[in-house]
């Protein structure tokens, strides 16, 4: 059997599946998010008494059975579940069921930050209070980061391609970008992309130390914004050959256009606005979309100083021409910062603005700064009919994503 050429392969996102602080789903997440509602309270997940942060975008209403039966997952890190989970999720939003699953050709991308460190995390803590031998062997295989799409797999009989990056804040979109290329190139039909991360001590400590954390809420491109707020969760999207999704009456969000990758190659942790341009470009350019067809852009958004500086400093560069201010809002404002959830969530985000024409905030929006002089959707939605976004990420190392969607015609 043939395939079509590469150009005749359109890429589309056909299921959502999104475990967060705002609502476990899509309906509930979207929900919040559109009401500006914020996702941020106390950590629970562990003692914060050592620390001088103490609020986070924790998931607290996850339970495992929920998704799981009873079956055991006391071996399986937080992580993995919620990739798992999100997956579920996704696979049911898409009118798939797992015996369906066999008669595709398949694959699976999730990016993350931190991998499976809450795992470490409790090994090391029996090493040091028990020692070696009440260490539970069965624990060991799901501390790498393989093991989240492993587990993915595992549980659902996935045979195709099994692709972890850890590409840290933009580790989504790069499994975006590596889906919407195995179906182009005609290797699948169908991936399973996205990005999970849980918090852990260790991730608070060294966000702390960087002294990018905020004391209680997350202000991007605000002028008193004080840091970013950790958070945690999964984002997980069913991408699929146009066709493909057509054939089965698959519903059907967005097409993906493309996306653009670029490494500043200079600061560790400060993202350089010359870097995200170039990422912005390529996205552009590869599309052969202009930046005035852009009509929203879901920001990377942290609420750091610099990161916020650079991001509007290379959008206003691109997109701020002839009075026309394309609108970017940045929903870690409620969510906090998901880490390799992050922009798979900002995606899912992204297809339920153009499914709803509504684009999401920015909350706790109250002072403007000069430096970000840029449409942000202070704290309340807006109703816009929405047929290209751009979905913004940017990393640690320098590592950016950005990806192209459009409304499905």
């Amino acid at each position: 059997m043939g395939h079509s050429s590469q150009n005749d392969r359109r890429v589309v996102i056909t299921g959502l599946g999104v475990i967060s602080s705002l609502g476990i789903g899509w309906q509930e997440f979207w929900k919040n998010l559109v009401a500006g509602k914020s996702g941020i309270s106390r950590i629970e997940a562990f003692d914060t008494s050592k620390f001088d942060r103490h609020f986070a975008g924790e998931v607290k209403n996850f339970r495992s059975e929920q998704f799981f039966g009873n079956r055991s997952m006391v071996h399986i890190g937080r992580t993995s579940q919620f990739a798992l989970a999100a997956t579920k999720l996704a696979l049911e939003d898409t009118h798939l069921t797992y015996k369906d699953l066999n008669n595709f050709r398949l694959g699976v991308a999730v990016g993350t930050t931190m991998g499976e460190l809450k795992v470490l995390e409790v090994i090391d803590n029996v090493l040091i209070t028990s020692g070696l031998n009440d260490i539970d062997p069965k624990m060991v295989p799901f501390y790498p980061s393989n093991g989240i799409s492993a587990t993915i797999a595992r549980n659902l009989n996935i045979t195709g391609d099994n692709f972890v990056n850890a590409n840290a804040c933009s580790a989504g979109n790069y499994s975006i970008g590596h889906s919407f290329d195995n179906i182009k190139l005609g290797k699948v039909d169908m991936m399973i992309a996205g990005g999970a991360d849980s918090f852990v001590k260790f991730l608070l400590s060294g966000f702390t130390r960087l002294l990018a954390v905020a004391t209680e809420k997350c202000q991007p491109f605000d002028k008193n914004r004080q840091g970013m707020l950790i958070g945690e969760g999964a984002g997980i999207l069913v991408i699929e050959e146009l066709g493909h999704a057509k054939r089965r009456g698959a519903p059907i969000y967005a097409e993906i256009l493309n996306y653009g990758l670029s490494c500043d190659a200079e600061h560790m942790t400060a993202p350089e606005a010359s870097g995200i341009s170039k990422a912005i470009n390529k996205a552009l350019r590869s599309t052969g979309i202009r930046p005035e067809e852009v009509d929203y852009i879901s920001a990377h958004g942290t609420g750091t100083e610099q990161n916020d500086k650079n991001e509007a400093q290379a959008v206003r560069k691109i997109f701020y021409s002839n009075g026309h201010r394309t609108p970017m809002s940045s929903i870690k404002s409620m969510l906090g910062h998901t880490m390799g959830a992050a922009s798979a969530i900002e995606a899912i985000a992204c297809c339920l603005a153009i499914r709803s024409s509504i684009i999401p905030p920015t909350i706790n929006y109250s002072e403007p700064d000069e430096e970000c002089d840029i449409d942000c959707v202070p704290n309340k939605s807006r109703e816009k009919e929405l047929n290209i976004v751009l979905n913004n990420s940017f990393a640690f190392g320098g590592n950016n994503a950005c990806v192209v969607l459009r409304k499905n015609c």
